[in-house]
């Protein structure tokens, strides 16, 4: 492939990097900048008619809409719970589990996140993670840091096995369920070898960054039950996934974790004895932890007729979890009554290019409603649920200026195929150049494939789809085993899920932190290469 084609398809991922990690710009300033960029290259060396590059654009606002509508719900549902005192109740309860912040963050991000996103996926995870860590008192930049790192090996699985039944299913078309499952094995016996240490990775970066003594050490005395944190999710993760299929193995792994490390937790096995928590944080005679968080909206719980007992407290979580599920599961109704609302624009700007917006489908409306049942519930005064709902409304305009260019800009790189200069689309140009120049090292590079298709695309499940077949052309040309280099493409694409702009963005957004989106994948950039330079280490003892 010629140098500028070179360039030109790499504009985004450069110029994404260049102005928000290394310049520092905020999101809403660098995007834009990017969008420009890829456009500029796109129409020059790729030659794609202005009406293709309007009408990805076009796209690309739409598809924002939705990931506002998640921001948006989160918000509301967190400010909702904020104003009930349900948050200060759930905060308590998870320091009468363990005072440790170290141990909080592995149950709250590692394990419950991994809940979510086996029950939704779509960003779920980090936008409900994130402004919980920070109501138990972790600074908004770790708490994000955490949720983001968190939300990686469970995505192999997403939501009811998205990835791998829609992602690889239409990826590579004829495969059978059988052949899936055989991919979906070995990706998670790489992970119960790689992801189960992404528990020790996260302790070890949150008392190194944001602890008192910035020290590595105060993270590694928690080895051995960051070690059953990993473990407890991955080992459960694959037994399901040998014995029922991709759908259930992030869920069941999640909830077999949760019951293992809280149990563990509970009973102080495993935990150090030193307590470790955050700077900030005082513990009050009775016990009660006094936090000074930051970035929420603070809400004061108003005065109700009684405080939200625990159980009432966790009924927002539980709905959300609930409805989640039920909407999800392709044996019931309801996931085909709510994608039966949609929205669907043809032919947009006279191209090619569709768009399809199902509203009642995205997590966000799900979060919408728990918020107006709890709103209703806890008995909130109107002036109070008035004042949540316009607090959440003014939240989303940083997040939609930098979802108003991410978008665009990532649908003009997957659109690119349309062209008079004759070329691929550009992420495919790209991976083919990759394959012909590191054929002999392709189990390295096919985990950083996995990656870039979610840093652009934003969703794992679109990684799969977009390069599985590359990946499993790679591999027979190589003479790879193909399903080791298709696992190798799944767990590349968790791991990009880590620094993807778009699940930044939001989790950014939810806790007040627009305009930080370059130093938090400063945060999580080595994490992500761990977790691809690992997963390449054993799919190359694998395969061959």
């Amino acid at each position: 492939m010629p140098i500028l084609h070179w360039i030109a398809a790499l504009v985004p991922v450069i110029a994404v990097f260049a102005l928000l990690v290394v310049m520092r710009l905020p999101a809403s300033r660098a995007m834009p900048l990017s969008l420009l960029l890829t456009a500029l290259f796109a129409a020059w060396v790729w030659q794609v008619p202005l009406r293709q590059l309007a009408g990805s654009v076009v796209e690309g606002w739409l598809i924002a809409v939705t990931i506002l509508l998640i921001i948006f719900g989160a918000i509301l549902l967190l400010n909702t719970m904020k104003a009930s005192g349900a948050l200060e109740v759930i905060s308590q309860a998870f320091c009468r589990i363990s005072p440790d912040h170290r141990v909080q963050v592995l149950i709250i991000a590692w394990l419950f996140g991994a809940f979510l996103e086996g029950a939704s996926g779509f960003g779920t995870p980090a936008a409900i993670v994130a402004p919980l860590l920070v109501a138990l008192g972790f600074p908004a930049m770790a708490a994000v840091v955490m949720a983001l790192i968190a939300d990686s090996a469970p995505v192999s699985f997403g939501a009811i096995g998205t990835p791998v039944i829609v992602g690889l299913g239409q990826g590579i078309p004829g495969i059978s369920p059988a052949g899936l499952q055989a991919i979906a094995i070995t990706a998670v016996g790489i992970d119960v070898v790689v992801a189960s240490f992404l528990p020790l990775i996260m302790v070890t970066i949150l008392t190194r960054f944001f602890g008192a003594r910035r020290r590595w050490r105060e993270g590694l005395a928690l080895w051995p039950f960051a070690l059953l944190c990993g473990f407890s999710f991955t080992l459960p993760a694959y037994l399901v996934a040998r014995w029922l299929g991709p759908e259930f193995p992030t869920l069941l792994g999640a909830l077999v974790g949760l019951v293992v490390v809280v149990t563990a937790a509970r009973y102080g096995w495993l935990v150090p004895k030193v307590l470790w928590r955050l700077p900030d944080q005082e513990v009050s005679g009775s016990g009660h932890v006094v936090t000074q968080a930051e970035g929420l909206h603070q809400h004061r719980p108003v005065a109700l007729q009684a405080q939200p007992g625990l159980m009432q407290s966790w009924l927002a979580y539980g709905l959300v979890a609930l409805l989640l599920v039920l909407t999800r599961l392709e044996s019931l109704p309801f996931k085909a009554w709510l994608q039966s609302v949609d929205l669907q624009f043809d032919a947009i700007l006279g191209t090619a290019i569709t768009a399809r917006i199902t509203p009642l489908y995205v997590p966000g409306s799900v979060f919408i409603l728990v918020a107006l049942v709890i709103g209703i519930y806890y008995r909130l005064p109107w002036r109070v649920s008035l004042n949540v709902w316009r607090e959440a409304a003014q939240g989303l305009l940083p997040s939609a200026l930098a979802l108003a260019a991410s978008v665009p800009m990532v649908r003009i790189f997957l659109n690119s195929g349309v062209n008079t200069a004759g070329l691929e689309p550009m992420p495919r140009a790209l991976a083919q150049a990759a394959t012909a120049a590191a054929a002999d090292i392709w189990p390295f590079v096919a985990p950083f494939v996995g990656a870039l298709g979610s840093f652009i695309a934003g969703s794992s499940t679109f990684s799969n789809m977009m390069f599985a077949r590359l990946q499993q052309e790679a591999a027979l040309a190589s003479g790879l085993a193909p399903d080791v280099i298709l696992a190798l493409q799944m767990l590349g694409a968790n791991a990009g899920n880590m620094i993807c702009v778009m699940n930044v963005v939001a989790a950014a957004s939810v806790v007040q932190l627009a305009g930080k989106e370059g130093q938090i994948i400063r945060y999580t950039l080595a994490p992500m290469l761990y977790y691809c330079l690992g997963a390449g280490v054993i799919g190359w003892w694998l395969s061959r």
